[in-house]
């Protein structure tokens, strides 16, 4: 079996390296490739890379290469994590939003359509490419905003499915709070990539019995100091919310706290500095550490899980990902792409019936959902206008003025990576 993961040269590629390396038995790579045009942080992530399989015995063959082409050909499945214009352009995402006093974030509001326009044509580009050398490939997107590369993938007519970590993070959690081993958490996961929530926690299955009154109830308050929202909040709505929701539940507050701070994107482009050093040290065979804190956690699990159930091995039946609506919430259109518990198989995934949507939820998810329809289509056919238009319709932004001067300054800021432009 050869996967493909393109934007392997990332610092995050270990903990994907050691998923791979633990769970060989639920997916036996034989050759896994590595593509990334940064040959350096390529040939440090390689290095390493393949000392991990060596200390932990796996037996597959590591090939590092920037050649696109030739790294996707003949694979199973491809896996994107790729970043175009590096922390550098995530911290523009993360900062000049803030200056018309709306929240600045890589993957929703301003910045996150500034990342959707820069990363769309680049992702499709690698998509027909793959397509052309092995038109049978699985495309996993962890890309972000998975919702809408995903969209923009399946549109094309890829086999593609996309990935969050969110999902896994909250079964990791709510299993450890209960006692309960993670395969035993079914979870009620419903919404758009990043606008989700857990409407029930099920132990067993999607038949088995809902505990999430008894989560709420017994560890509220630890939910809610992760979430960084008031456990008021939670009991209120009886759900738990992602963590991507206080974007939108609490906006005054993210932003003022925002302007108090370095960027996100300061603090990991630090951390990759450290860990690429780390990664220099042809002692160091395993993923340190540090790596914990360079965020997506239980990223390889849920992508070994994936892969394995795509190419028809061992993954588990269920598992939540990023897919067309197809009716599952009747407010959406079909070809609206949503965050949700789907039978994943040889075919791809098949979303799994939910209850009905409480209007407090699809109210925003229907927003939310619009504007990744606009953002889309301003990826694809560029323009000032489709580019204000998405903005506007973005519920944390809305208004016209600061629509304008939003726009104004994402082409300002992304002119390079915009054809168009």
């Amino acid at each position: 079996m050869k996967l493909a993961v393109v934007g392997g040269g990332s610092t995050y590629t270990p903990e994907l390296i050691d998923g791979f390396a633990r769970l060989r038995d639920t997916l036996p790579v034989t050759e896994l490739v590595l593509v990334d045009p940064a040959a350096d942080r390529l040939g440090l992530v390689g290095g390493l890379a393949r000392r991990i399989f060596a200390k932990q015995g796996h037996e597959g063959k590591i090939v590092t290469t920037s050649d696109i082409d030739a790294g996707v050909a003949g694979a199973d499945a491809v896996l994107l994590q790729l970043r175009v214009g590096g922390q550098a352009a995530r911290n523009q995402d993360e900062t000049w939003p803030l200056e018309c006093g709306c929240v600045g974030q890589e993957t929703t509001g301003a910045g996150g359509l500034a990342k959707a326009l820069r990363t769309v044509p680049v992702v499709l580009d690698i998509a027909e490419r793959v397509r052309r050398t092995n038109p049978d490939a699985w495309i996993i997107d962890f890309t972000n905003p998975v919702g809408i590369v995903t969209r923009a993938l399946l549109q094309a007519g890829h086999k593609a499915v996309g990935l969050c970590n969110v999902a896994i993070g909250f079964q990791r959690k709510f299993a450890h709070l209960l006692d309960v081993t993670p395969a035993e958490i079914h979870l009620d996961h419903v919404g758009l990539n990043h606008l989700t929530w857990e409407t029930a926690v099920r132990l067993g299955g999607p038949e088995g019995e809902n505990v999430l009154p008894r989560l709420l109830a017994e560890h509220g308050d630890t939910l809610a100091d992760d979430l960084h929202l008031p456990r008021l909040v939670m009991d209120r709505l009886g759900v738990v919310p992602s963590y991507y929701l206080r974007y939108f539940y609490a906006h005054d507050e993210v932003v003022r706290e925002l302007g108090t701070k370095r960027s996100r994107a300061a603090e990991v482009a630090a951390m990759e500095k450290e860990l690429l050093e780390m990664y220099g040290d042809p002692a160091l065979d395993e993923k340190p550490a540090l790596l914990a804190k360079r965020g997506g956690a239980f990223y390889s699990e849920a992508a070994v899980d994936l892969a394995a159930s795509l190419l028809g091995g061992g993954g588990s039946p269920y598992q939540v990902v990023n897919t067309y609506n197809n009716g599952t919430l009747p407010f959406l259109a079909d070809d609206a792409v949503i965050e949700v518990q789907a039978a994943v198989g040889a075919n791809g995934a098949t979303p799994l019936p939910t209850a009905p949507l409480d209007p407090l939820y699809a109210g925003l998810v229907s927003h939310v959902s619009a504007y990744e329809e606009l953002a889309l289509e301003a990826a694809l056919r560029g323009g000032r206008d489709r580019v204000f238009k998405a903005l506007l319709a973005h519920p944390l932004v809305g208004q016209y003025e600061s629509a304008e001067g939003l726009t104004d300054r994402l082409i300002a800021h992304n002119r390079e990576h915009l054809a168009w432009a």
